[in-house]
């Protein structure tokens, strides 16, 4: 009797045992060393994130925190992290001198160029530390897929700028996931300038740039659900009558301009309001590039050449729309300059003005 009861239990037990031992070879492929499971990106140390930030979403034509007080963002642009890396200045100091100026808002425009120069590790890297500075001082951080040309042909202004749509998405989905959960990344630029340079660059519609964006809206908001895009216009960035017409449809999305001085002519306000200023009544626009400098500095060229007008004509007409900004460029070398020199960051002429603004306003 003991043993026609054991003898069931015994082949049971067996049969149990092969049968783990099946799942656990099955599965084996989750633990084994190899290709399969490998990966040379460690992921973002999230506790670099000394704190954080207050979280920012969209709501009807503002940026609201999560009580819902309206903010506006005012701040600057550094040069690529691998430049300043090269420049052998990628210090917290960097970062502190802007803070210093008032920033609550730093944009880091990631080339192509350099993010495949330097690879993908080594460039995650550089916007790990970047993130883990600016949340450190209390700056909200927007990365700018930095290009220039027509992502649908993948014909670009020059060569730092060339990328494919695939390296475009692959490049949102990397940066998106790695950064969910850190409130500070707020913004998610998707491309810098979109251009067809009258016809060189090919030929690209709204609808055809509507699609690209909002496939890369769904890639970002798949990682990072609370992640803002920012989404530009044509000619260089800064003309959003088309976008008016045939929105991206697609939540938690700001529009960006670039108005630099030489884009239009007196009148300046009405030309503003008519080409990208209108649409802060019903979106957010965030302008994420603007700058400018005489026509005998160091670097002066078309768009951004003024005698100093400019300045003050441009921030007041934000004040008055809640339109958000970042100046271009905190960099010695780039042009227009925001300061003369890494030995003491005296501010030209146009961060003369722009660090009066923000500290003033950014209180």
């Amino acid at each position: 009797m003991h043993t026609a009861l054991t003898l069931p239990r015994l082949l049971l037990a067996a049969l149990a045992f092969a049968f783990s031992g099946l799942v656990q070879a099955d599965n084996a492929w989750e633990t084994a060393s190899g290709w399969w499971n490998a990966s040379d990106v460690p992921a973002f140390d999230k506790t670099k994130v000394s704190r954080q930030l207050p979280l920012i979403k969209v709501d009807g034509n503002r940026f609201v925190d999560e009580q819902g007080k309206t903010l506006v963002f005012r701040g600057v642009n550094i040069s690529d992290p691998d430049k300043i890396a090269k420049d052998k200045r990628f210090t917290k100091k960097h970062f502190e001198v802007i803070r210093s100026w008032g920033a609550n808002v730093v944009r880091v425009p990631v080339h192509p160029r350099a993010w495949k120069e330097r690879g993908v590790k080594g460039y995650l890297e550089l916007l790990d530390q970047v993130v883990a500075w600016n949340n450190e001082l209390g700056m909200y951080t927007i990365i700018d897929w930095h290009s220039i040309g027509n992502l649908k042909s993948e014909m670009f202004q020059n060569s730092s700028y060339h990328t494919t749509k695939g390296e475009t998405f692959d490049f949102w989905r990397r940066v998106s996931e790695r950064y969910n959960g850190v409130n500070s990344v707020a913004f998610y630029e998707i491309f810098n300038e979109p251009t067809v340079f009258n016809g060189r660059l090919g030929v690209v519609s709204w609808a055809d740039w509507k699609a690209i964006n909002e496939e890369a809206i769904t890639i970002i908001q798949a990682h990072n659900p609370k992640a803002i895009a920012l989404v530009a216009g044509f000619n260089w960035a800064y003309d959003l009558k088309e976008a008016a017409a045939d929105p991206i449809d697609r939540q938690n999305i700001a529009y960006v301009s670039h108005p630099y001085p030489q884009k239009v002519g007196a009148p300046y306000q009405a030309n503003w309001e008519r080409d990208f200023g209108f649409m802060a009544d019903k979106y957010p626009v965030f302008a994420t590039e603007i700058g400018y400098q005489r026509a005998t500095d160091k670097g002066a060229h078309i768009p951004v050449i003024d005698e100093g007008g400019y300045g003050p004509r441009i921030t007041d007409y934000f004040n008055s729309k809640g339109i958000s900004w970042v100046a271009w460029v905190f960099d010695p070398d780039w042009s227009p300059q925001l300061f003369t020199s890494y030995d003491n960051y005296e501010p030209t002429m146009q961060g003369e003005h722009f660090r009066k603004v923000m500290l003033k306003d950014n209180k």
